[in-house]
């Protein structure tokens, strides 16, 4: 099986004609994605890559049945197309834009909530159920099927330990990307519990870095879990207050720690690599 997504999920894709959403759709249509149609006003009645495209989503879905949605619109703009979809009822919106203005993010992210909206991001890879579908922007070869869910706040990491499972004969259920910004819809909690209760994921690789206490938080639920969990912590080595590529990725006032987060991950039970390449030999001995 898989979490939130799979091979039914008809999807639009938000920007479909700019530069990122151009790109990125012909991935997802190669994976197998049931791409329904795709928006940028202005250009309603044109097809792209076959899909046909719309001026708005309420557009689309007078057409189309939707389940979810991908936004590649700009920064400045990608609240009002956040708003658009969660407003038209989608129930899935994967927000895929980094350097969002926070305030934004907080805005669309609460609505989301009180909708009752999933929301994956923002400044995420997206969601990828293996050889199901693909919402977003992973590399297509390095996510096969699986018994191994994974969950990540970057998205080069998440794609190097996937290809390191895969080449280990371990695929992945799903892979959900949970985003670097400093807020964010889903979060590791929300997403362990999905796996938790997905019968054909059989463990869990979490992602994480440091800044903010998002790990520290899925340490609580993770002593609940009745699946292993393997954790892998990026920032060892970064210096406070000082942000590492991510927005989220910075030590403040003592939060936020690689020491803290590893020593609330082993505490609840999860097995910590140092490095990425320890990630498959600790699943291959949990799956043994």
């Amino acid at each position: 099986m898989a979490i939130i997504v799979d091979q039914n999920t008809k999807v639009i894709v938000q920007g479909i004609t700019g530069k990122q959403g151009s790109f990125h759709i012909r991935q997802m249509l190669a994976y197998g994605t049931k791409v329904v149609a795709g928006v940028t006003p202005g250009k309603g009645g044109i097809t792209f890559e076959g899909v046909p495209v719309y001026d708005t989503v309420q557009a689309v879905l007078e057409n189309h049945q939707v389940d979810a949605t991908v936004i590649f619109i700009q920064a400045a703009i990608a609240k009002d197309a956040v708003m658009e979809a969660l407003e038209a009822g989608i129930g899935i919106v994967v927000v895929i834009t980094e350097h969002i203005p926070i305030h934004d993010e907080l805005e669309f992210i609460s609505y989301a909530r009180r909708k009752g909206a999933i929301l994956i991001g923002p400044n995420t890879f997206g969601i990828i159920s293996s050889g199901k579908c693909k919402i977003g922007i992973p590399p297509n070869q390095f996510f096969i099927p699986g018994p191994v869910g994974l969950v990540s706040r970057s998205g080069t990491l998440a794609y190097e330990i996937a290809k390191k499972l895969a080449a280990a004969g371990f695929g992945q259920s799903t892979a959900v990307g949970m985003g670097g910004d400093c807020v964010k819809g889903l979060t590791f909690v929300e997403i362990l519990k999905l796996f938790e209760a997905d019968p054909e994921t059989r463990a869990v690789v979490l992602i994480g870095e440091i800044g903010g206490d998002a790990e520290e938080e899925a340490s609580v639920y993770i002593k609940e879990m009745t699946k292993p969990v393997v954790a892998y912590i990026a920032g060892k080595s970064a210096p406070p207050e000082k942000q590492m590529g991510h927005a989220g990725a910075i030590i403040r006032g003592g939060r936020g720690t690689y020491q803290g987060k590893v020593k609330a991950l082993s505490k609840a039970g999860a097995l910590v690599a140092e490095m990425p390449s320890e990630v498959p030999e600790k699943i291959s001995k949990l799956l043994a």
